[in-house]
């Protein structure tokens, strides 16, 4: 009788789905943020002149609107390093739930 272990096939079946599986050492707890709720809906999108990229693997990040306790305040777009060529920004935004709005934050993802 032949023994898969667990670890072997759920990094099968990620590898298979497209999904990305990172290690993590032993004791180290991720512990997510709280999520950001508002009342009211974020001002409109800034439209930003967006200036010419940097050599090398730079992508823009769009400005956002963030939640700073009792309003909203502008983050300003910005270019930044990719963390490896098979990766794109999802941008920062607000989704609509309910009578309130939840903010999401901007993160890097695998294509």
């Amino acid at each position: 009788m032949r023994t898969v272990s667990v670890l072997g096939v759920l990094t099968l079946a990620a590898a298979t789905s497209g999904c990305v599986v990172a290690a993590r050492p032993r004791g180290v707890v991720v512990v997510a943020p709280a999520p950001v709720i508002v009342a009211r809906p974020p001002p409109p999108v800034r439209v930003e002149a967006i200036p010419a990229a940097p050599v090398g693997q730079y992508v823009w990040q769009p400005g956002y609107w963030r939640w700073d306790g009792q309003d909203y305040q502008w983050m300003p777009g910005r270019y930044e390093l990719r963390p490896a060529r098979a990766t794109v920004w999802v941008p920062a935004g607000w989704v609509r739930r309910g009578g309130q709005w939840v903010y999401h934050e901007g993160h890097w993802a695998y294509r």
